[in-house]
């Protein structure tokens, strides 16, 4: 008689690999035998699976623009494969405390700010730092860290995880391994390595036992993603600082019609650009390279110079090792030097785009040479403006236009200069949603927030009110916003008026940092409110601060320090732990760039 398969069961089979289907045709066979009389040796559970059970696998993804979280997945499907009892957890939602009790930890980070651990993994790095800092002898592990060789702390984050692990007593089970931008090989052959270190480790030297996956990885919830991402259009462009300002913003409205994508508050758009066709054809003079002359990218594929330098390079960001490997082509002594000189160099390429090195030492180059020189260009992540309730298949983003000169010539950011001018209304422009678990609304909607940003970084709290009035949530909004002047650079001023007029919004504050005699930032509106902030936090409300990472949400944070300290009558150490305590339980989170 043969009996029916459910549909459900079917699919389940499905996504077991060839190993795990062997494991469990021998088990449900055994189970077949009337108690185990005719059970074979051959079908048998090795002792060696009991100890693969035994042993516990944590994989860490600590991200900050979501590469760490995919290196993650990956290896989990690896380690899951290889019969190994795994768990992927995100730093954000992982308890510091907790990891005296884990066995096994393998710790994907990137990098933020000046060689910082990204937003949702700082709990894990004071706690691992600080006085309470716990023996680790139970605890074995290893690191993968993510970073861009462009800046001077390269992978610091992973850098300082691995170091402090060991000094704690954990122990290293493979040699911390950095990644660049082009992380997928050298991530790839972490994951293959550390994999088969684990499965030796947790067998024992034993037969490699596969147990059957209790759970699969959980299919995206939407086609598009980094590597597949929609081309959509531009909707609107629409500058919202005055011709006076000193700054250039622009809010950007894409259609997303026919994608089926959803995103929530506190997500990013990641948008990929091209370059200007100006500044390409100026990179070519410059090098006297052919714009048809062939070249190689990373991933194999052959195009033209031009086609690389518009499409697949990164040609407005300087790197220390692009003016290194050009000082040794070049015939001049002067910028050999420089190169030499570490500080001297990294002034130069702050100050200096790689146009203004052909500029200044013009030279004949390979087309591969050239192409050799730049890094690979990687998409550009904005916060997105928007609710999906208010907006329905559309995503708005704050765009901040870059425009420097150099040398008399003015150049434009090449994600910001692509959006922000060369884009026409219509044309096509690939995106994804980025997801940020780590910058969500409360769930409860009676919970008051707080909310604080500089220039676009209010861009995420205008997509927070939106949502906010779309659920009909009775919590309190407080808005801290800086800015330059009032009259050039309120962003959306009529949006936030309206919702202070409907009573959506309940209180705020505004720091105009180019009005009067002084400077003033939302910093300085901290201290002045420190007692009603102080009030907020006891009443449980979240804290949100968005803008950049190096100034503005480092001031930020040491003024809620001390206001913690200062109203909360707390050492300066107790009212580190309270803050801390408030980030893991997701009241305080910042969203920085």
């Amino acid at each position: 008689m043969t009996l029916p398969i459910s549909s459900e069961l079917v699919q389940q089979l499905a996504a077991l690999s060839s190993a795990q289907l062997a494991w469990l045709s021998g088990y449900a066979w055994a189970k077949s035998e009337a108690a185990g009389a005719a059970l074979s040796a051959a079908v048998a559970v090795p002792a060696a699976a009991i100890t693969a059970a035994a042993r516990k696998v944590t994989v860490l993804s600590a991200s900050q623009t979501g590469n760490a979280r995919r290196v993650a997945e990956e290896v989990l499907v690896k380690l899951k494969d290889a019969g190994i009892n795994t768990q992927l957890m995100a730093a954000g939602d992982f308890k510091s405390k907790n990891i005296t009790d884990e066995d096994i930890v393998l710790l994907v980070t990137s990098t933020q700010g000046e060689g910082e651990p990204p937003e949702e993994a700082v709990p894990l790095y004071k706690f691992l730092f600080g006085k309470k800092a716990p023996n680790l002898s139970q605890l074995s592990f290893s690191v993968l860290g993510l970073g861009d060789t462009g800046y001077p702390n390269f992978c610091q984050a992973g850098k300082d995880f691995d170091a402090q692990l060991a000094k704690l007593g954990a122990k290293r089970l493979l040699n911390r391994v950095d990644c660049d931008l082009d992380y997928q090989s050298t991530a790839a052959q972490w994951q293959d390595k550390i994999t088969a270190e684990v499965a030796a480790l947790v067998h024992q030297g034993g037969d490699a036992a596969v147990a059957v996956a209790n759970a699969a990885v959980a299919a995206p919830a939407q086609v598009f993603s980094k590597e597949t991402p929609f081309s959509a259009s531009l909707n609107i462009r629409q500058k919202i600082t005055s011709r006076y300002a000193a700054k250039d913003v622009e809010h950007i409205e894409i259609d997303l019609t026919g994608s089926g994508i959803r995103y929530k508050p506190g997500d990013a758009l990641g948008v990929y650009y091209q370059n200007n066709p100006i500044l390409v054809a100026e990179i070519l003079q410059h090098t006297q390279v052919a714009k048809d002359a062939p070249v190689r990218l990373v991933n194999g594929k052959e195009v033209s110079i031009e086609t690389a330098l518009l499409n697949y390079l990164d040609i407005t960001q300087n790197t220390p090792a692009l003016v290194k490997t050009y000082a040794q082509w070049v015939a001049q002594n002067d910028l050999r030097e420089m190169a030499a000189d570490a500080a001297k160099l990294n002034d130069y390429v702050t100050n200096t785009p790689p146009m203004g090195v052909f500029a200044a030492y013009p030279h004949v180059l390979a087309a591969q040479d050239l192409h050799d020189l730049f890094r690979s260009l990687t998409p550009r992540l904005y916060s997105i403006a928007s609710s999906q309730e208010e907006v329905g298949e559309e995503v708005h983003i704050t765009v901040g236009v870059v425009r420097f000169e150099h040398h008399g010539k003015i150049h434009t950011g090449g994600a910001s200069g692509y959006l922000g001018e060369r884009l026409e209304e219509g044309g096509a422009v690939r995106v994804f949603i980025e997801e940020n678990n780590h910058f969500r609304l409360p769930e409860n909607g009676g919970t008051p927030i707080i909310m604080i940003g500089a220039g676009t970084g209010i861009a995420p709290f205008r997509a927070f009110m939106q949502q906010r009035e779309a659920n009909g949530d009775s919590g309190e909004n407080w808005l801290i916003f800086g800015n330059q002047k009032f009259t050039d650079d309120f962003l959306y001023q009529t949006e936030w008026q309206q919702y202070r007029k409907n009573g959506l919004l309940n209180k705020y504050n505004f720091a105009w940092s180019r009005e009067g005699s002084e400077k003033v930032y939302v910093q300085h509106k901290l201290h002045e409110e420190a007692a009603e902030v102080w009030a907020w936090l006891q009443r449980g409300a979240h804290v949100y601060v968005c803008g950049d990472a190096a100034k503005m949400a480092r001031d930020v944070e040491l003024a809620l320090l001390g206001i913690i300290a200062e109203q909360g009558k707390l050492s300066i150490d107790d009212a580190d732990d309270y803050l801390n305590e408030l980030r893991e339980n997701k009241r305080y989170q910042r969203d920085v760039y």
